[in-house]
């Protein structure tokens, strides 16, 4: 049974916003099968704004019965039903309250038609109760008593109820309203036993698919995170999830690897990145009319030689920035900031001055040749060795010629004698541009910590700028 409640009251602060008029609709789920409404005496005096907006006065209710005179067949009108209101804190509360100035509590499950609309209309511009009465055809003529905007409300909900295919209704009633707060086909025996370890899960639909995946530090609660979000997006997932498999990695890295993998292996229905496989944007090099090189990016058709592949913009720009961070070029001559004069990074002494004439254009042209240029190939033949699944393994992750050839385990205490030797441990993954970000990510974090070149000693790497660039240098034209 469901209670839609609606009440209004004297809309002043504290003890004295007392209950002016209530209604009670009491819904089987198909029908109202009882009513209820009555003014109230509020016992204090009504505010003159509050009584122009919903034609309650004082000398209106000075004869009606006060709250307490209509308590108990409040309490029983509702006892055993979900309370169910537009903005359902405010009027749950002014019960509420009311009760306990009377010594007694109130409790009940309680849905707002407002939160659900939100959930199953989302984009709207408003969500108050007209707006969508208006949305769905709902003849609420001119919602203005406590009566008005119950049966207002019954017919929003009964619109609500009808387009809830999925089951968000009883999802929303919550852990906190007394139900399992769960999806129908939620599995909540595989998600008791997933352990608390770090790899990448899965979620899958009814029919098997992959329609989500995922990485964590710890498989159990960030699964657990999607079921109690309020996210729609989250809420859908978990709506149609079955079931969930896992792959303990160990490693964060390794994770994170993984996942961007099996996101462009599977597509899932509700990962948005990583998903993009073609490459769409470039970085190009050309020579202005003063001979300085300048470096620009572009969509790839518009590039005849690209120096390096992105899928957008901000990419591209975010690559830029580095060149110019790490070399300290010009950002003027980088297209990174169009305005004439010196630019922002020579008045914080990053830029050399070539913007002021203050270097020559051959000094700034080598330090681009410098930024561009491909390193040896021993400088991006490297191995990361991270945490492994247990304590005496260790995970192992191979890239040679600054192309990553996948990851693997190895015996934690097992010692090798060349590189190559690593090759026969390792699962051959796919190399593209999102997985070169998440290995710059971790090198800027974590350069030079148990990663190997080309021996077994661990060594650190001098400078992570000749792990990361592996472009040719050619000009536009």
């Amino acid at each position: 049974m469901y209670a839609i409640v609606e009440t209004e009251t004297t809309g002043l602060r504290g003890e004295d916003n007392r209950i002016t008029e209530i209604c009670i609709l009491v819904h089987d789920g198909e029908s109202v099968v009882k009513e209820f409404s009555s003014l109230i005496n509020p016992e204090v005096s009504i505010k003159y704004r509050v009584s122009r907006r919903n034609g309650i006065s004082n000398d209106k209710v000075n004869n009606a019965p006060k709250f307490y005179e209509l308590a108990k067949e409040i309490v029983e009108l509702t006892q055993d039903c979900i309370f169910i209101s537009h903005h359902v804190n405010f009027n749950f509360n002014g019960i509420k309250n009311e009760l306990a100035s009377l010594g007694g509590e109130y409790k009940r499950k309680k849905i707002s038609t407002l939160r659900l609309s939100r959930k199953l209309i989302p984009g709207q511009q408003s969500y108050s109760l007209g707006a969508m009465c208006n949305h769905l055809g709902i003849n609420a003529g001119h919602v203005q008593t406590a009566k008005d905007k119950a049966e207002a409300t019954v017919g929003l909900l009964e619109k609500l109820w009808a387009m809830d295919t999925d089951g968000v209704f009883n999802f929303m009633l919550g852990p906190k309203s007394g139900q399992a707060g769960v999806p129908p086909q939620w599995p909540r025996s595989v998600v008791t036993s997933l352990p608390n370890v770090t790899g990448v899960y899965y979620f899958k639909n009814a029919q098997g698919k992959i329609i989500y995946v995922g990485k964590a530090k710890d498989i159990k609660q960030r699964v657990l995170s999607h079921l109690y979000s309020k996210a729609h997006k989250e809420m859908r997932l978990c709506f149609e999830t079955a079931h969930i498999d896992y792959t303990h990695t160990g490693s964060e890295l390794v994770a994170l690897l993984l996942e961007s993998d099996e996101i462009k292996k599977h597509l899932p229905k509700f990962n948005r990145a990583q998903k993009r496989i073609g490459y769409r944007y470039g970085i190009g090099a050309r020579m202005d009319k003063n001979g300085i090189t300048n470096l620009f990016y572009d969509r790839l058709g518009n590039i005849k030689s690209p120096l390096a592949c992105f899928y957008n913009q901000g990419e591209c720009k975010a690559f830029l920035e580095e060149l110019c961070e790490t070399y300290g070029l010009c950002p003027r001559f980088c297209s990174l900031q169009h305005i004439s004069g010196a630019c922002f990074h020579f008045h914080i002494k990053k830029c050399h001055g070539i913007c002021r004439d203050l270097e020559t254009v051959e000094a700034y042209n080598k330090r681009v040749e410098n930024a561009l240029m491909p390193t040896a190939d021993d400088n991006n033949t490297y191995i990361i060795k991270t945490a492994g699944r247990k304590a005496n393994e260790k995970s192992v992750i191979v890239v040679e010629n600054g192309v990553y050839k996948g990851y693997g385990y190895i015996p934690g205490k097992k010692v090798f004698g060349s590189f190559t030797e690593y090759n026969k441990y390792i699962i051959p993954m796919v190399d593209n541009n999102d997985v070169q970000k998440i290995l710059r990510r971790y090198l800027r974090r974590w350069g030079g910590k148990s990663i190997l070149i080309n021996n077994p000693d661990e060594v650190p790497i001098q400078s992570e700028v000749q792990k990361l660039h592996l472009i040719s240098y050619k000009l536009e034209g």
